[in-house]
């Protein structure tokens, strides 16, 4: 069934790449674009679904990441009749899915034939693969601007269907801060975290989840939670490097915990600081949107003490620079009630 599949994409990207060659090498970004980053699980899905609520933003959808060469000439029928093709909600949490709903341009790129760490969930038995391009550390430069090619070329696939400001948002362009900033020297930048404590074992959920429902093994899970704990030193250290060369105005850091008690608040500071429009024109959209989400409910985990230990030793220096101190054995992740907006995310 793979196989059958993969032609008929193959022959239809061919058909889309005749149909759409000249649009596609003479679009040109209306605007810089903004990327949302931070860990996985850490709350950019939540923000993500947030910001694109305003009317003068466009985002990648799923079936704009997942078909990325066939979603200008094809989307709307897959969209319209096929919709079973995917999941009413996500395999890792409680949050819905749909062709329509935004998507990490990560996939696009994987799709696209770019390097990515989310090549290693195909045979999840098998090392990590690609981990270099989560900070490009070791990248060979020619090999570097084929990616930058690979993703200008998703972004102008994305204007062609919609010039309105992109807001994308994926956990492995966290390390990738500097070759972004240089790629699009106005682009903004979100950066969320969240407490480690219940980032780590949210994370571990999350691969365990896309291994199983993804992979083309039956995974045993080995060296899974080493990967986390390297991925995440990796990422949030290349980010530490590097976002200080972005400058004033380019930049804003939220906590999940600050997003999910008061996110109104928190939105309008992000729109402030760095200077995405008058932020009322959006706020109906958003306060709609919130309170939607009151009876949401989402994971608990437990997590030892051995574990524990081993984040306060090996991410020490996130700790002490975000505020976050030790938690109990028992990991409770956020729920909403009528006075909060917390919802569980897979950022």
């Amino acid at each position: 069934m793979t196989t059958i599949f993969a032609s008929i994409n193959s022959i239809s990207s061919v058909w889309e790449n005749v149909l759409y060659r000249s649009q596609i090498r003479e679009a040109k970004l209306e605007h810089p674009p903004i990327f949302i980053i931070g860990h996985w699980r850490s709350g950019t899905t939540f923000l993500h679904e947030l910001m694109v609520l305003d009317p003068r933003f466009t985002f990648a959808r799923t079936i704009d990441c997942l078909l990325p060469n066939q979603f200008l000439h094809c989307g709307d029928f897959i969209r319209k009749y096929l919709g079973f093709f995917l999941p009413s909600q996500r395999p890792m949490d409680n949050m819905a899915a749909g062709w329509d709903r935004p998507q990490e341009d990560e996939f696009a790129l994987m799709n696209l034939g770019a390097p990515s760490p989310y090549l290693s969930i195909a045979f999840p038995n098998h090392p990590p693969v690609c981990s270099e391009y989560l900070d490009f550390e070791g990248v060979p430069s020619d090999e570097l601007e084929r990616w930058k090619g690979t993703l200008m070329e998703f972004l102008r696939r994305l204007q062609i269907r919609d010039p309105r400001r992109i807001v994308l948002k994926s956990p492995t362009h966290t390390g990738r801060v500097k070759v972004l900033a240089e790629m699009f020297p106005d682009a903004k930048f979100v950066h969320i975290v969240r407490d480690p404590y219940a980032v780590f074992p949210s994370t571990v959920r999350l691969w365990k989840s896309l291994n199983v429902t993804q992979g083309l093994q039956s995974p045993n899970h080995e060296g899974l939670e080493e990967y986390v704990f390297s991925s995440f030193k990796r990422m949030t250290g290349a980010f530490e490097r590097d976002h200080e060369a972005l400058g004033q105005g380019r930049l804003c850091e939220v906590r999940y915990e600050d997003l999910a008690s008061d996110p109104l608040s928190e939105l309008r500071r992000v729109y402030e600081e760095l200077d995405l429009g008058e932020f009322d024109e959006a706020l109906p959209h958003f306060e709609q949107h919130i309170a939607g989400l009151k009876e949401y409910k989402t994971n608990k985990f437990d997590l030892d003490e051995s574990t524990s230990t081993e984040i306060e030793r090996r991410w020490a220096p996130f700790l002490r620079k975000y505020g976050y101190s030790r938690k109990p054995a028992d990991v409770a992740e956020s729920h909403l009630n009528d006075s909060s907006a917390t919802v569980e995310t897979s950022g």
